[in-house]
Formats: C-alpha cells, structure tokens, sequence
C-alpha cells in the first residue's frame, strides 16, 4: 500500500560527527510493564504504544513503523522465565494487525524474538519427556527436559499468522555415555556440529523437577546477507550459528542448505570444552543478545557482538565484538582446523561497561562507532540505556530504562521514517528543516521504497527544475534538468539500502529536499 506523505519534509543533511551521540531514538518496554515508550536522543518521549497485556521481554520496529512484541498469554499450561505465549504486530496507534498464541502443553514461546523479513522467529521450549532424553542417551534424567527449538512465524493477512519454518536443537545431540542409543560417538571435537546432551550440568526452571530449562536459550538475531541465524545460551556460555536457508525438513537433517550441512551448528563460540576440545573458556558466565553488527561499513560491521555478563569480573560485564572466520571458498561455512576451538582465541573487540547487569541485557554498534548498551534491570542489574564513543566516554544517558532489552533506531530507519506523522518530533533531530520552500509542494511516493521512486511535480508552478538525489552521506548519485514535466520516476535498485534525498531546485537555487528510505 502507498504511504504518500503530502507537504513539504524541508531540511539539510547534517552529519554526525564521531563521538557525538547518535540522532535518532531508542525503543524499550520496562519488564513487566504494558507501555512501549519510543524516547528521541534527548532522553524525550516521542511515542508510547499503551496495550492491553504486559511484554513479556522484547519489542522491536518493523519497517512499517508496526510494533513486534512478545507479550504474556493468560492461559499458558507452562511457565518460565520470560515465558510468553504470544506475540503481536501493532499499528503506531495501538490497533493490533496481527496476534499468534504459540502455547500448549508441548510448547511455549519464551525471552526473544527478531524479524526475519517481514516475519517473526520466535524462541521456544519445547517438552521432552524423562524416558526421552535418556533414550537418547542423557545420563540418568529423572525430569523432562525443554530443549530450544525456533519458529518462524509469517503474518497470514486474515489477523494471524502461520509457522513457515522451524528448527529444534533436539534433532541435532550426540552422546557419548551408550554405543546402543542414537547419535553416538566417541569423540566430541570430531563433531563440533553437534550438541552434546550431557554438556550442560547447571539447568534452572522451568520443567518436570525444576531443572528443566536446559540451555536458556535468550537471544536470537538474522543475518539477511548470510540467511543465517545466530543465538546465545546462558547455562552453555556459548553462542552459535545456524543455516537459515534449509527447509524445515532440511533444518531437522545434516544436510541442505546454503552450507550443505542442513540444521547442523555452522559456528559456536565461547566455551570449546562443550565440544571436546581443551581450550580457554572466554565466556566465563553467563551470555546474552547475541547479534551481528550491520555491515554497511561502520566500525566492526558483519562481526557479531555479544552482552558479556561477567566479561570482566563477576561484578562487571562487557560487550564483545568478535570476528567470525567466515570461510571465503564456501561464503557459508566457518575455517576450523580439525580437534581445535573456532576462533578467535578471544574477543576482537570489547567495551568494559559502566554500567553492568547479570541478567538479559542488550547492546548494538551505531553507524557513528558509538557502542550502545543496555544493562538490564532486575537480579541487581543496573536498569540503564547509554551510549559511549570510541574512548569510552558517555556521549547518551544514561537513561533509567529499566528494561530487559532496549534497541536504537536511527534516522534512516525505514520505521523512524514511517512514524514520522505519529511520533511527537519536536525535540528530535531527525526531522528538523532548514531549507528555502520554493513556491509548493510535490509529492514523492511509496515511502520507505522498494526500488522505485515517484515524485509527482504537478503541483509546482516552475516549468524548469534541477532534479538531483544524493545519499545519507551527501554524495550525488543522480542529477537532471526537467522541464515541462509532472511526473519523474526514479530507480533505486542497484543502490545500496538506506536514506536518501530527492531534491528539487528552481532556476533563483530555491530547494526543497525531501527524505526516502529504500529498503530492499
């Protein structure tokens, strides 16, 4: 559907220079709370979603300006940390488009959530029975257990949605402990692709016995260049790597995919002892919000980054950057030399945190270089929101969040850009002008895009214009001379994804410069 925005979106590109904070807004929902508040970078409230029911961690922008949350279905039969149930889409004004209950008494969506597209993946327990887990070789259970396992769910257009794909850490164990029961070796670092059903001896609630939750499994991000899933494990201190491009059959095997090894471990890292090979563990507790850094050439892009709990101390946590070993031969799969740890041997990059957290926390890298952190609240978590610059010095906050999982949003966006009209602007930079109008208005459209721009001139009474489009950084990539014309069609396709301005200037220099955003 068409967004037209009428009138005049009047301003000039100003730069943000390195170590000043970022310009845009941060999202967050307070544990526990039913309002989503979206606060501009002077700390004010620029919108708030006011809902029915409370979130249960996560709420992230999709790029329609719609609200993704996990929220508290009242009539779960299980029950957790961060357990869920549900999840929905919601318009800038509140109304629900879509809402998916994922509960039973198999299964039940839990702690995090990230867009895939235009869908939703959701992390999930799923129920194994006692009888189980020790057919499969664990040693001794007397429990059931509630191993990971992930949902994509796609938005159905009738209020719904449908899972579309799905992968289980179940389908992937092996075990060392019976030569008679399945997915037996001898051998763990011969197959570092594999979950070792024994290797977690710390387990918390939920489950049959109160130890049940068997990896914590607590974040997940999408990586679109790769199609690759990462997530993190608390009682594991590891993250991993998984393929995205398998079918949900192909996602249950060893095989298929872009990397040919189906739902397999791509890459994991953090704890090489859980895969038999005798290395420095680098997480040395827990872990949380494992994501990648968008690789559109800011500082560390395409590496992943990671909320260290107890990076420093046990008292001190630190946000990591590390870069991956992607294989160039295959663009898929990640360099391991046979019966050694993936690397790197430690972290490539790492901010010591002012403000530290035990529990889920979260973190990202702005375009500027700037780290933003997100010390959650709660277990004697710090419950702040700020940003540092490349010399560690607080540029934003911080800000007494109170939330489990806060994300940054700039100005490009293309959901700032959608809720341009919703959101209270007046103190933010993002959408400030202060450029001549030259004597009407024009029209561009859709907006954000796809690829195709269209600027309808037809309202303008100047007959000889200058037509131009420069990106976020102020480089121009296109310039004409229209004449006589109403309407100009321009093609973005080939372009890299973000901002960009189409301006048009009369014969006196008058300009007016509207902002796009073109997302693939």
């Amino acid at each position: 559907m068409r967004n037209i925005l009428l009138g005049v979106a009047l301003f000039l590109i100003s730069m943000v220079a390195l170590g000043q904070s970022f310009e845009g807004f941060a999202l967050y929902n307070t544990q526990g709370s039913n309002t989503t508040y979206l606060i501009d970078e002077n700390l004010n409230i620029a919108h708030t979603w006011n809902l029915s029911t409370e979130c249960n961690y996560t709420v992230q922008l999709k790029n329609n300006g719609n609200l993704v949350r996990g929220t508290k279905y009242n009539n779960n039969q299980l029950g957790g940390a961060a357990d869920a149930g549900r999840v929905q889409e919601i318009d800038p004004s509140g109304n629900i488009v879509w809402d998916y209950i994922y509960s039973s008494a198999d299964h039940l969506s839990h702690h995090d959530l990230t867009l895939v597209g235009d869908n939703v993946l959701l992390t999930a327990w799923e129920v194994k029975s006692a009888s189980e887990v020790n057919a499969a070789g664990y040693e001794d259970s007397n429990s059931e257990k509630w191993p990971t396992h992930f949902v994509e769910l796609a938005p159905d257009g009738n209020g719904s949605a449908s899972v579309v794909w799905e992968w289980h850490i179940w389908d992937h164990m092996c075990q060392n402990t019976d030569a008679a029961k399945p997915n037996y070796t001898e051998d763990f670092s011969s197959h570092p692709e594999l979950i070792d059903i024994n290797m977690i001896q710390q387990m918390g609630p939920p489950g049959g016995g109160g130890d049940g939750d068997w990896f914590h499994v607590n974040g997940v991000d999408y990586n679109a260049d790769l199609d690759q899933i990462c997530f993190s494990s608390r009682f594991a201190s590891e993250i991993y790597i998984i393929d995205h491009s398998t079918t949900s059959e192909e996602a249950a095997s060893h095989e298929g995919g872009n990397s040919g090894m189906g739902g397999d471990i791509l890459y994991r890292w953090g704890n090489p002892l859980n895969y038999g090979v005798a290395a420095a563990q680098i997480i040395p507790n827990a872990v949380h919000d494992v994501r990648w850094i968008t690789d559109d050439g800011r500082p560390n892009g395409g590496y992943l980054q990671i909320f260290n709990n107890s990076g420093v101390s046990n008292n001190q946590s630190a946000v990591d950057g590390i870069e991956t070993p992607l294989d160039s031969a295959t663009g898929y799969t990640y360099v391991l030399n046979a019966g050694q740890a993936y690397g790197p041997a430690t972290y490539t990059t790492r901010y010591e945190c002012a403000y530290s957290a035990s529990g889920q926390s979260s973190s990202d890298r702005m375009s500027n270089g700037n780290v933003y952190v997100n010390a959650s609240g709660g277990q004697g978590g710090a419950g702040v929101m700020y940003e540092v610059n490349a010399d560690g010095d607080i540029v934003w906050g911080p800000y007494n969040a109170q939330t489990q999982k806060g994300f940054r949003y700039e100005c490009d966006h293309p959901g700032i850009v959608a809720l341009e009209s919703f959101v209270n602007s007046a103190t933010s930079s993002c959408f400030t002008s202060s450029v001549s109008e030259v004597d009407a208005t024009y029209l561009i459209y859709p907006n954000p895009t796809n690829g195709i721009v269209n600027i309808d001139l037809s309202s303008l009474s100047q007959s000889f214009i200058e037509f131009t489009v420069t990106n976020i950084t102020g480089v121009e990539i296109h310039r004409e001379w229209i004449r006589n014309t109403k309407r100009i069609q321009f093609h973005l396709e080939g372009y890299s994804e973000g901002m960009y301005f189409i301006n048009v200037r009369n014969r006196k220099g008058e300009m007016i410069s509207q902002r796009i955003s073109y997302f693939k």
